[in-house]
């Protein structure tokens, strides 16, 4: 792993659970992990509801966009972190992977986005002392 881990976050749409999860470890990090995240098939833009839950704790992800994951970012993490992509999600050789089953917060209002975003960040959190990196 490079002197400076980074992680991408994977889902179909990365308008929220990538989001939200790259937002959470942007910021729980202070800038000690590259973060990266993407999509198989891109949405037009962020899921609102997504947007508010982060916004409620402090962390602001507007100034981010859906966009496709490509080979160069993929061949970069060090984590590929995937979100309900199945057979989308990119699989290269000697990166580490991990699939977290997360509800799709697409089309769900913001009470039921909130214990979608407090589970993200307790497996960000995790993912950190994996990583050896301290919460900031």
């Amino acid at each position: 792993m490079n002197e400076t881990p980074s992680v991408l976050f994977v889902c179909v749409h990365n308008a929220g659970r990538s989001q939200m999860a790259a937002g959470w470890l942007r910021h729980l990090s202070a800038g000690c992990v590259s973060v990266y995240s993407g999509g198989s098939l891109p949405a037009e833009a962020l899921n609102p509801a997504a947007v508010a839950a982060m916004r409620e704790v402090g962390i602001d992800i507007t100034d981010q966009s859906p966009k496709a994951f490509t080979t160069e970012t993929v061949r970069a993490a060090d984590v590929i972190i995937t979100m309900g992509c199945g057979d989308t999600c990119p699989i290269f050789p000697g990166r580490r992977y991990e699939d977290w089953a997360l509800d799709d917060p697409a089309g769900l209002d913001i009470n039921a986005v909130r214990p979608i975003r407090d589970e993200i960040r307790r497996r960000v959190e995790r993912l950190m002392v994996d990583l050896g990196v301290a919460i900031r």
